[in-house]
């Protein structure tokens, strides 16, 4: 029997933010089993934690979405995080991920990582796609700071501002144009979509990966982490974000996001809800 956790992530209370599923130990599952259980949970990640390959470092984490692994993601590393620290792990970690070793922080109920890649540019997708794919007007977007911007920071999202907080909430993914724009711009998560309304150095947002089985998403690190840094470029500063994230959803959402010439910093808490074994032998 392998244990699992499930936590509410970017949230300090329980049943909010968004939830994952990690295997404390996954020495014991094969290869092929990992997809699977992660399409079980059916959560947006599953982490999978393995001894390191660097014995300098605290630990592997493989990521999985519920159709595919992938390199990099926020809430899974805040939430897992917290739990190696509740396990008994030092404040001060390394993890291994897919881009690389990653330092984080975390006292269990809170963590923060800083993201050093640089910011990818991918391209900037056609609007009035963007806009169909998103189920509103082409006049509904904000071409003031940036047009639509597909952009990585180890994970490739389509960034996109919206004029006001109304606009943000009829937004809905628009399956057929989805697709459409993953096959004119193929990138590493499926042409997904975070769609934001600004107030200041407070941003409400949306993610829809509905090709990732990701209908909609409460809390995305990744692409927090990329919105922050395509911000801070283009503005040329500094810059510290509030972003909240789930609203819709109601499963409220806070994630802290700070950048300076040292990289990109995401901080947010994180709550153990469930616990029990995988019953797979």
């Amino acid at each position: 029997m392998t244990q699992y956790f499930v936590y509410d992530v970017f949230t300090k209370s329980p049943l909010g933010g968004n939830q994952l599923a990690i295997i404390p130990d996954a020495t014991n599952i094969t290869e092929e089993s990992l997809q699977k259980i992660a399409r079980e949970f059916n959560f947006s990640e599953t982490t999978f934690v393995y001894p390191p390959d660097d014995a300098s470092h605290t630990a592997k984490v493989r990521i999985f979405t519920p159709t595919m692994e992938i390199p990099f993601a926020g809430h899974p590393l805040i939430g897992t995080a917290c739990a190696l620290a509740q396990e008994g792990a030092p404040n001060n970690m390394v993890l291994e991920l897919g881009v690389g070793p990653l330092a984080c922080t975390s006292d269990g109920q809170s963590a923060s990582f800083q993201a050093t890649q640089p910011l990818e540019i991918l391209c900037e997708p056609d609007p009035a796609l963007v806009a169909e794919a998103l189920s509103i007007e082409t006049g509904d977007l904000q071409f003031q700071v940036h047009p639509p911007v597909m952009a990585s920071l180890g994970l490739a999202f389509t960034i996109t501002e919206v004029k006001n907080r109304d606009i943000l909430a009829k937004t809905s993914p628009d399956i057929a144009a989805i697709r459409k724009g993953n096959a004119r711009y193929p990138s590493g998560l499926d042409f997904a979509q975070f769609v934001y309304a600004r107030d200041g150095n407070t941003l409400y947002a949306r993610m829809f990966a509905p090709l990732d089985n990701i209908p909609e998403d409460p809390a995305t690190g990744s692409a927090c982490a990329g919105t922050a840094a395509l911000l801070s470029k283009i503005e040329g500063r500094d810059l510290e974000l509030t972003i909240r994230q789930g609203v819709e959803m109601r499963r409220p959402s806070e994630i802290m996001v700070s950048v300076n010439a040292s990289g990109v910093t995401v901080s947010g808490q994180a709550r153990r809800t469930m616990e029990g074994k995988l019953l797979l032998d």
